[in-house]
């Protein structure tokens, strides 16, 4: 009952989390999606009234005009819509998940011994400083003088958040590593909003109330890390589904594809974003950021590309001794009725608890083993022997 009650809870969460991401993500695509498209106004009354720039559109069966005060303007509207919860539902839901899966499960999720030997509360308490420091570190940057200058400011970032890649990588587990990075980020995108973007918008809305000038700082500030949100939104949308493939975690030099990736997505969101404002050079966008992304995805996937006939060497067991081995280090999870704590029903549902489910699932469990990524956390206690035998069992035919 335990298990089930924690699969329900797993599956809320992720549905919330779903929900609440696609509804934070869709508002801020679309905002500087309309930021960058916005034209100068043309009728003088507009001009006179401080917008900045305007814009029509066509949808759902209407059209819409959409218009942005340089500052504010003269006089506020009865109702101003405000755009946060849905950046706190998203961050709470994901905490709630990153709790119960990878801090409730730390032995499981989080830890590898292979990588470094943690207790679980050390584990925990990495894997929350990593969440604070990350956004303390950013934010002192932003705020320093440096901030001042974008294109250095994203370099540093760029640096640090590589080096917070490869610590990562060299603490937890590849799994663990990869949604801790994407939790940084996430982390770092929700204070921008809570810290930064919505104080600033509502001293905006204040100086308007108590008939004072605005200042313009609070508008910079907050254009400047929703610009910053926007680039990290792939990687972390990537860190999110990760799990689903072993071949990123669980590869050799995790650190390079999490870091490669990562940039994949920022250069392919940079290429949109610019494209956003192709109508200011002509209809002319640069293809170098596209390209840059799409080349660092092709680097990636074929340096993860497996060898053909990349056999460990291993003399490949008998089929008896085969299925000894999946009994002891495989079936406890992977099996109809699990045994392992906590497990209601095999992990993706994938079964090796019969001669026939062994069979039709050998690349899967190829690239499970040889990755070191099953057994999770290797809580059977498989060995480097029993590893290499079944895998040199399957690339020699799986012999019956």
């Amino acid at each position: 009952m335990e298990a089930y009650l924690f699969d329900w809870l797993s599956l809320l969460g992720r549905w919330l989390h779903l929900i609440a991401g696609i509804a934070w993500i869709g508002a801020s695509f679309y905002f500087v999606w309309l930021d960058n498209h916005l034209l100068a106004p043309e009728r003088k009354e507009a001009q006179d009234a401080g917008v900045a720039g305007e814009l029509w559109a066509v949808h759902g069966g209407g059209f819409y005009h959409s218009q942005k005060y340089r500052v504010a303007p003269e006089k506020l509207p009865g109702t101003l819509h405000w755009f946060y919860w849905e950046a706190y539902t998203t961050w709470l839901s994901g905490f709630f998940l990153l709790c119960l899966l990878y801090y409730g499960r730390a032995e499981l999720y989080l830890i590898d011994p292979a990588v470094a030997q943690l207790s679980k509360p050390m584990a925990i308490a990495l894997g929350l400083g990593f969440l604070a420091g990350t956004w303390v570190i950013y934010d002192l940057l932003c705020r320093s003088p440096l901030g001042r200058n974008d294109r250095a400011l994203g370099a540093v970032l760029a640096v640090l958040l590589a080096l917070e890649a490869w610590a990562l990588c060299h603490i937890f587990s590849g799994r663990g590593a990869f949604i801790q990075f994407g939790a940084a980020l996430g982390t770092v995108m929700v204070a921008n909003v809570f810290f930064v973007i919505i104080p600033g918008q509502r001293e905006l809305v204040k100086a308007k109330l108590g008939n004072r000038a605005p200042d313009p700082i609070h508008g910079l500030r907050g254009k400047q890390r929703s610009v910053h949100n926007t680039y990290f939104t792939l990687p972390v949308l990537f860190t999110m589904i990760s799990h689903h493939y072993a071949m990123t975690y669980g590869a050799t030099r995790n650190w390079l594809v999490l870091i490669g990736l990562s940039i994949a997505g920022a250069a392919i969101r940079a290429w949109f974003v610019a494209r956003h404002k192709a109508h200011e050079r002509g209809g002319r966008t640069s293809p170098i950021p596209a390209l840059i992304g799409i080349a660092t995805l092709a680097v990636v996937a074929v340096a993860l590309a497996p060898a053909q006939g990349n056999s460990t060497g291993a003399a490949p067991g008998q089929m008896a001794q085969i299925e000894a081995i999946f009994r002891a280090r495989c079936q406890p999870c992977h099996s109809a009725t699990p045994t392992f704590p906590g497990f209601a029903v095999a992990p993706n549902g994938m079964l090796l608890d019969t001669r026939e489910h062994i069979l039709a699932s050998l690349p899967q469990t190829r690239q499970q083993l040889a990755t070191n990524i099953m057994p999770i956390g290797n809580v059977t206690g498989m060995t480097a022997e029993e590893r290499a035998t079944v895998i040199s069992w399957i690339d020699h035919g799986a012999p019956q």
